[in-house]
């Protein structure tokens, strides 16, 4: 695992945080360089391949971690051992419940990930000295909120072809928000798009099918994908 440089110039910006997508759109938006540079100490990037847990449910945080690249998957685990996706975090996302003692939720690698690990001790010791800090942690805890909340109308009036549709929205619009062609490797098999939905793998496969067949997404290899138009993928959400 290779630390984050830190032996340049006190008043320039870590090199590896210059081309870092949470240093421009995530919570070390709101660090000067000099900040950058004192928290590039306590931090270290690594790299988990797909399926990888990253946290367990109940386990003590020493760390958080921004989402460089890649999706991580959350979950519950119910003690019969029934399993919930519960939500998806991209870049520039921050894996962990900030002052929480433990993990409330399993986090696991849904694709190829890279992370940026900080210290507990060093980001909680930030974020008191930092409102601007705070206040960006406070917007992207309610823009997961939000997320959550829209969701719960996914799952409980949806349809299942929209419900299919709001997945793939949700992917396409977190991976190029501004892209008029998305491309993107599924994240989750077709089980866990089906958990995670509240669908059979069979209406999930029928319902991406018939997505391909109108035009509204192209498919390859089972898991590529491309929409040539998110603003037709967002009228097939409901």
């Amino acid at each position: 695992m290779q630390h984050v440089r830190s032996d340049i110039h006190n008043s320039a910006t870590p090199v590896l945080c210059q081309s870092c997508q949470s240093r421009h759109q995530g919570i070390c938006s709101a660090l000067s360089p000099e900040q950058l540079l004192a928290l590039s100490r306590h931090t270290r990037r690594v790299h988990h391949d797909a399926g990888d847990e990253l946290l367990a449910d109940a386990e003590p945080i020493t760390s958080y971690g921004n989402v460089l690249r890649g999706v991580v998957k959350l979950s519950k685990v119910l003690e019969d051992g029934r399993h919930q996706v519960v939500g998806l975090q991209f870049a520039p996302d921050l894996v962990g419940r900030l002052f929480a003692q433990e993990s409330r939720v399993t986090a696991e690698a849904a694709s190829d990930v890279d992370l940026c690990l900080v210290s507990k001790e060093a980001m909680e010791a930030l974020v008191r000295e930092n409102p601007a800090l705070e206040h960006r942690l406070m917007l992207q805890t309610l823009r997961e909120l939000d997320e959550a909340r829209d969701w719960m109308v996914t799952l409980g009036r949806k349809t299942a072809a929209e419900k299919v549709a709001s997945f793939l929205y949700l992917i396409a619009s977190h991976i190029d928000p501004t892209g008029e062609v998305t491309t993107f490797d599924l994240p989750l098999s077709r089980a866990d798009i089906g958990d995670f939905l509240g669908l059979t793998i069979e209406t999930v496969s029928r319902q991406m099918s018939r997505l391909k067949a109108d035009g509204v997404i192209e498919i390859e290899n089972y898991r590529h994908v491309s929409v040539p138009d998110l603003a037709r993928l967002r009228l097939r959400c409901g």
